[in-house]
């Protein structure tokens, strides 16, 4: 029997980051991995970020997480998203080299301080009057802790299906998890059956790519870590092909024989990650659906077809790719397939994603019920640091709404729940503006300090371009440009119109036709590094509309500061509606904020909650309380 302070189950991107954080906060922890080949696998696409996956890389690098070290070290490609758009939505997206990024991480894990890892399988939780001690392998070893996190991805009851086929595994065809199901319900636990899905692989050698349109890469170079050293990266490109109208009849004469339309799948699928079936059924009016070919690295043929995730038949998968443009000799390595596995309800958890009922257990990623990489590391690394600070006897590190995608994601978790595969997007984070990608370090870097993550190296580079930031600001603010007849002429050159009386550079710099880099060509002002005169720009230009989503922000934190006990009982406030006060039992929401995010709960609901939290005020004042 060995004992440890946290126990990881699962060494999946949440696993990992749940792992190294606790190891690096001082905790003795084991990370138990079903193979020692899974660590950080990327079972599906090999990629790392995209449209507020890449906010969410870079929140988890600003607070000292692992995620966007190693995608900038794997990366093959990097391309920054919705250029055409504002700030608000600037994502970065890397191809990655999927067997090198997980030898990257396999690597930091097995050398990482405090953490043992061990190729375990986990059949059982222990649980004592509603406290975690534990786990139980199937080797009959039992490891005891105070801590642990279930991070178990698609590996609970795994169940791969494609055509006739279906047998019980994981991704890849890795084990399968078939017992701890039962020990987490006999613990208590609610679980729901999910599903995905992941196109064919296909050799590289049988494509004809002349056929195909060439996607690039960006030619500045950028990464998702604030303290990345890379400075040159050899890119390779993607392709786009497109599906055809033989493509889809092909398709339809075989939706029978499809796990997703004869009934096979009991789970719930991904609604914005659809199979190629399931476009076909639902856009019936398209002729045509773009396809991404991506390599899924620089040492395999094998390449991911992006778009054409499918649980056809084998055979039926290599007829319609053939009929693609640039695809009609291919040879397929990995038929694509759906999988089914059992995830927890997350409206069991905290915020700290710490369970409600059973002290020390917490859960993060796919097991949560979300799709993705980037959404399963940002849930391990809070649910690491929160394990630890519970360990410490301290409060959980908690991220609201307006601090990061992050606290968007769990908010949306632990307070609406969902009843598909959850996936981060844009539109999701009300406070958009104020949670750039461009702006994380920002944002989080600090807190990442005071919890003990960021290290003195990355914390020194923060504080550099903190700086240089707040001394370029006052600096622009302070300098004054005259309208004489050098200065016109200087604004003339830059393409925007004459001044009309004496304006301080920052005033200046607010036009749009003005950057950073010409107003200090133009007026002998500091050279700045490009991330910092992008800062400068941003916070000039978006002035305005930052001030005021800031207000936005301090009303509704009036709302998350107005806290609900834990002892009250919902059912006994006789104003709220019937389906209002059985969600807030079930929830207890921890404010009136989150309170008013609950579906079912409106608005006259909150009201009637904030004159019951009024009168309990009044009530304490008048005992003297």
């Amino acid at each position: 029997m060995e004992k440890y302070e946290v126990i990881v189950v699962g060494a999946g991107h949440a696993g990992v980051e749940a792992a190294l954080a606790a190891a690096r906060l001082g905790h003795k922890t084991l990370l138990a991995t079903l193979s020692m080949d899974n660590i950080a696998l990327m079972p599906c696409n090999p990629s790392v970020g995209g449209s507020a996956k890449g906010q969410l890389v870079r929140e988890i690098d600003a607070l000292g997480g692992q995620m966007g070290l190693s995608a900038d070290q794997a990366c093959i490609q990097m391309r920054l998203l919705n250029t055409g758009k504002g700030y608000a939505v600037h994502s970065l997206r890397a191809q990655a080299d999927k067997p090198f990024y997980h030898t990257i991480v396999k690597e930091v894990v097995e050398n990482q301080n405090n953490l043992d890892v061990k190729q375990l399988m986990i059949d059982k939780l222990l649980v004592e009057k509603d406290q975690v001690v534990g786990v139980e392998a199937e080797t009959g070893e039992i490891f005891e802790a105070p801590c642990v996190i279930l991070a178990t991805g698609t590996y609970l009851r795994g169940k791969i299906l494609y055509g006739e086929v279906q047998y019980m595994a994981g991704p890849n065809g890795q084990r399968s998890a078939l017992k701890l199901t039962d020990s987490l319900r006999a613990a208590g636990l609610e679980l729901m059956r999910f599903k995905t899905g992941t196109p064919a692989r296909i050799d590289r050698r049988t494509l004809d790519y002349s056929k195909m349109t060439p996607q690039y890469g960006d030619p500045e170079l950028q990464n998702f870590s604030f303290i990345s050293t890379i400075t040159h990266r050899e890119q390779v490109p993607c392709y786009l092909t497109y599906t055809n109208n033989r493509t889809h009849d092909i398709i339809r004469k075989n939706l029978s024989r499809s796990c997703m339309f004869n009934g096979t799948i009991e789970g719930v699928g991904p609604r914005y990650c659809p199979s190629i079936e399931s476009k076909i059924v639902r856009f019936a009016d398209k002729d045509h659906h773009q396809l991404f070919l991506e390599p899924e690295g620089l040492r395999t043929n094998e390449v991911y077809v992006q778009g054409m995730s499918s649980s056809l038949p084998a055979e039926v998968q290599l007829e319609f790719m053939r009929t693609i443009p640039g695809l009609e000799n291919c040879k397929m390595m990995r038929a694509g397939y759906a999988i089914e596995y059992d995830c927890l309800n997350p409206l069991q958890l905290k915020a700290s994603l710490e369970h409600k009922e059973i002290k020390g257990l917490f859960s993060a990623g796919q097991s949560n019920g979300t799709s993705g990489y980037e959404e399963a590391a940002g849930q391990g690394l809070m649910a690491g640091i929160n394990a630890s600070r519970r360990l410490e006897g301290k409060e959980p590190l908690l991220l609201g709404r307006s601090d990061g995608y992050i606290g968007v994601l769990i908010d949306d978790l632990v307070t609406k729940g969902t009843d598909e595969p959850y996936r981060m997007m844009t539109s999701r984070a009300e406070y958009r503006l104020l949670l750039r990608s461009d702006n994380a370090d920002l944002r989080l870097t600090q807190k990442g300090r005071d919890i003990g993550l960021v290290t003195d190296e990355r914390y020194a580079a923060f504080t550099t371009k903190r700086d240089q930031i707040t001394r370029a600001l006052d600096l622009l603010g302070k300098k004054i440009i005259t309208p004489n007849e050098e200065n016109q002429a200087k604004i003339k050159a830059m393409g925007a119109t004459e001044l009309k009386y004496s304006i301080s550079c920052a005033e200046l710099l607010r036009r749009k036709e003005i950057s950073y880099a010409k107003l200090a060509e133009a007026f002998q002002l500091e050279q700045l590094p490009s991330v910092v005169a992008e800062q400068v720009e941003i916070q000039i230009k978006y002035e305005g509309y930052i001030a005021k989503q800031k207000l936005e922000v301090a009303r509704a934190m009036k709302m998350e500061n107005k806290l609900l006990g834990d002892g009250i009982d919902y059912t006994q406030i006789k104003e709220l509606s019937a389906e209002a006060a059985e969600k807030l039992q079930q929830r207890k929401p921890v404010s009136l904020g989150q309170a008013s995010r609950i579906s079912g709960v409106s608005p006259a609901d909150v009201g009637v909650l904030a004159v019951y939290l009024e009168m309990q005020k009044r009530r304490g004042e008048h005992h003297g309380l």
